[in-house]
């Protein structure tokens, strides 16, 4: 699945064009390499993102199209 689908999905970012501006504005990195919108994201990957003086950490640990607003926690693990 591309990042920024996966960020939108999982509600780490609101709206995918969100995500894809943070990907693009080098606010996000995986696994410590910035990473652009279209970068695959796969299960033990770990994402950074960056806001303002706020960083998450997050290790993927499912992918999956589509989630219920309750269940999207359960698509990372906060580090």
């Amino acid at each position: 699945m591309r990042l920024d689908k996966f960020l939108k999905v999982s509600r780490l970012i609101k709206r995918r064009t969100v995500a894809n501006e943070a990907c693009d504005g080098g606010r996000v990195s995986v696994n410590g390499a910035p990473a652009k919108a279209s970068r695959e994201v796969r299960p033990g990957d770990v994402i950074e993102l960056r806001f303002g003086e706020r960083t998450t950490r997050v290790e993927v640990v499912s992918v999956q199209e589509t989630v219920a607003k309750a269940d999207a926690p359960a698509m990372y693990r906060e580090i």
